[in-house]
């Protein structure tokens, strides 16, 4: 009887094209294509870590910060995949954007694309246009959340983008300078995965 059920044929469909193709063929075209770039078999499937022989902890507040993003985009997908904001179109599309927007900055924190590959200025200005998109949109559904937080989420990204740009203009050593940025955005990141928790958490209540 286990081994019937482990084996139910349905299962074994949903589990194999759901998610073991997908992985399989993501796996086969990043090390195809990376490889065809120069970069090793090692280069690419080993840790930094072990590559380099440094520390683990290398990163580690920054590594942190990409797994709230990261979350940030579970916790959306999770709630609109079990129903949860099911007949709640303006809360459906709320999750929706925060989802994307959270994966937007979780992939651009990963890679650094504002850093090295993408215009600055550019990629910060839109992050602004969105988040005031989303915040004018939604803005009573916002505030009935949780406005403090996604307000002050915004303010610390805000205010550690600004710090960045002007970092060079702040009479203060360049490590205190980066240790305010990297806290404003660190905080920013927290309250913005507490927000993204409250929102997709709203419908699952009895009254909802």
């Amino acid at each position: 009887m286990h081994l019937k059920q482990i084996f139910e044929a349905r299962k074994l469909a949903i589990g194999m094209l759901c998610v073991v193709l997908p992985a399989l063929l993501f796996y086969a075209g990043s090390v195809f294509i990376l490889t065809g770039s120069g970069f090793t078999l090692r280069e690419i499937l080993r840790d930094p870590a072990q590559q380099t022989g440094l520390s683990s902890f290398l990163g580690f507040v920054s590594n942190i910060r990409v797994w709230m993003w990261v979350s940030s985009v579970a916790i959306c997908c999770f709630s609109l995949l079990t129903g949860a904001a099911k007949g709640q179109s303006r809360h459906t599309e709320l999750l929706v954007l925060l989802g994307l927007l959270s994966l937007l900055i979780a992939v651009d924190d990963f890679f650094l694309l504002h850093e090295r590959y993408v215009y600055q200025k550019g990629i910060f200005l839109f992050y602004a246009v969105c988040a005031l998109s989303l915040l004018v949109r939604h803005f009573r559904c916002i505030i009935e959340m949780d406005g403090f937080s996604f307000m002050f989420a915004g303010l610390l990204l805000a205010s550690s983008i600004i710090i960045d740009m002007k970092q060079r203009k702040i009479p203060f050593d360049y490590a205190q300078v980066q240790v305010l940025e990297e806290g404003c955005k660190f905080i920013g990141a927290a309250l913005w995965l507490f927000f993204c928790g409250r929102t997709a958490a709203d419908r699952l209540s009895p009254e909802k």
